[in-house]
């Protein structure tokens, strides 16, 4: 049985639409997986629960953010690349890559008081 072309492009869109519905979430699973992970080998040491062992007000909760200008993705990403004080740069350890997935989960996990 031969196929129209009108059926081939129907099973591509279908394709389409199952490859865009399917594979973002699962790479953003992923990527959440590996974040969590990063945070647990590289900060949680200092950082557990989004507090700070070292210095209380230093912390990784929202306030203390916004309190120490840190309030945005990319200044956090900044201040893991950099470091500052006590805390360690870690821009030669870890990949840009992995810094920008620490910073979202950092900011994502502040916006819900690290619940």
């Amino acid at each position: 049985m031969k196929r129209s072309r009108v059926y081939w492009i129907a099973c591509l869109m279908a394709l389409l639409v199952w490859w865009t519905v399917t594979v973002p979430s699962a790479l953003a699973e992923s990527s959440s997986v590996h974040a969590q992970e990063l945070f647990s080998q590289q900060c949680a040491g200092c950082h557990i629960n989004g507090g700070n062992i070292v210095r209380r007000g230093k912390n990784l909760k929202l306030r203390a953010l916004q309190r120490n200008h840190v309030d945005s993705i990319e200044a956090i990403a900044q201040l893991i690349t950099n470091g500052k004080g006590a805390m360690s740069a870690y821009g030669d350890r870890l990949s840009a890559e992995d810094i920008d997935l620490l910073a979202h989960f950092v900011w994502d996990k502040a916006q819900v008081n690290w619940k």
